[in-house]
């Protein structure tokens, strides 16, 4: 009698978790095959484009390497050189040669287009030029990014990522072991129980395994959206007391990024001030270069020239320890050091999305960064690929086969409120997945023909 009163007010708890998996269930089947595509994009792009430096550094080594020699030119006598060669090129950043073998690159425009103009520092000789708008690397970055569209693009990636996390969260759910014993089909796949179920343990017991990892390149990914990343920039906003005329912010409200490219992340949003014009005129390039070494700037930073007479200098350090990069301002008649921006300077958040920018780019830890972010990347296949073919061995004839909703499903209240949140925390995807249950309730469910197809 005991047994039969468990069991009969047990079945109503029992057909809800039933009834929230199977919901659980469709939402990761139709995000998967939405969003897995792109996923997938970003895990190839992805995983060469860690390796940047090592790929660069053979594609351009006639470009970066020189021989090293005795005495090198000075800044200025090489852009003399550079002069002559490319008179008509307007000349707008300088990166000295930071090593004894490597040459010193000069960004110009040239004839309506961007050159990086590469000069032996020894002798003076043009080794060449490169657009860098047609870089491997560029290319697969805008891939990565943008899918080579632009904004449109853009959000694309980022809606895409976003629902990267609901993937993984649903995917839990999905994988939790519910009262199992063995490790088989949790954290390993078995192996003789027919092709379905190895492949299903392929994609879930892998997924598991890397989740941690993949959750950790999705959010340190965001920084560069246009969405989520321009408020998360602003966010971690610069500090107060890092400019050093009495306190006060420069006259200027003009973010860095506006004027200089690819300056450090926590820099873009930092206001640029303005120089005031001296009777003197402008300090050389030499000058700039012995206030950066004075201020300790890592090798290989860069120097971005003064835009207009009121604009400064820009020195930037963008090494791959977040915690050497640098940015400087400097008042291009006086030579006076206007804002000083350093790792220490950054809020926490700041510090944070930096570091992770580091590891999502394989910088920081050097090659065994890049190992773990492209077997990541490569494991981020293998899950969609497996799902794909998971789907295709129980997909019915002429149906897509997804889990049916069960019928007067009502969503359980923490499931609700956890969406709300996520939709919240991402909008895109709060936006969309709106879309999707509006399209699902209005529009699935009432049309026959596409709620025989669809499921």
């Amino acid at each position: 009698m005991s047994i039969g009163v468990e069991l009969g007010n047990g079945e109503p708890q029992q057909t809800k978790v039933r009834n929230l998996y199977a919901a659980v269930w469709r939402w990761h089947f139709y995000a998967g095959m939405i969003f897995a595509p792109f996923l997938v994009i970003l895990a190839v792009t992805g995983g060469i484009y860690v390796f940047k430096p090592q790929i660069e550094s053979l594609m351009y080594k006639d470009y970066y390497y020189v021989q090293q020699g005795q005495q090198q030119l000075t800044v200025q006598e090489q852009i003399q050189k550079m002069n002559a060669a490319y008179p008509e090129a307007k000349l707008n950043k300088v990166k000295p040669s930071f090593a004894p073998n490597r040459s010193s690159e000069f960004e110009v425009m040239s004839e309506g287009k961007s050159l990086l103009v590469y000069i032996n520092p020894y002798d003076g000789q043009v080794l060449g030029d490169i657009n860098p708008d047609t870089k491997l690397m560029q290319l697969i970055r805008e891939f990565h990014g943008k899918l080579m569209i632009g904004k449109t693009g853009d959000r694309i990636i980022e809606l895409s990522a976003c629902w990267a996390m609901i993937l993984l969260i649903t995917g839990l759910y999905l994988w939790w072991p519910r009262g199992k014993q063995s490790i088989y089909g949790i954290i390993l796949p078995r192996m003789n129980k027919g092709k379905r179920t190895f492949w299903r343990d392929l994609h879930a017991v892998t997924a598991f395994w890397l989740s941690l990892f993949i959750a950790a390149l999705i959010v340190t990914g965001l920084p560069w959206s246009g969405f989520m990343g321009t408020y998360m920039n602003k966010a971690a906003t610069y500090p107060e007391g890092m400019f050093s005329f009495d306190q006060r912010k420069p006259e200027s409200t003009v973010p860095t990024k506006d004027v200089v490219k690819n300056v450090p992340w926590a820099a873009e949003q930092l206001p640029i001030p303005n120089s005031t014009p001296g009777a003197n005129g402008s300090i050389s390039i030499e000058q700039v270069i012995n206030i950066g070494k004075s201020k300790g700037l890592a090798p290989g930073y860069q120097i971005a020239l003064p835009a207009g007479e009121k604009g400064v200098y820009t020195l930037y350090s963008t090494t791959a320890d977040p915690k050497q990069q640098t940015t400087l301002h400097i008042d291009q008649y006086s030579g006076n050091v206007l804002a000083d921006q350093r790792f220490q300077d950054f809020s926490f958040m700041a510090k944070a999305i930096t570091i992770g920018i580091a590891l999502h780019q394989g910088e920081y830890f050097g090659v065994t960064n890049q190992i773990i972010c492209l077997l990541v990347c490569l494991g981020i296949i293998l899950v969609a690929a497996s799902g794909v073919v998971m789907w295709w061995l129980r997909k019915p004839e002429g149906r897509v086969g997804a889990p049916a909703l069960p019928r007067d499903f009502k969503m359980v209240k923490w499931v609700a409120l956890m969406t709300i949140g996520l939709g919240i925390v991402f909008p895109l995807v709060g936006i969309s997945l709106l879309i999707v249950l509006i399209l699902d309730g209005l529009v699935l469910r009432r049309v026959p023909a596409l709620k025989k197809i669809l499921g």
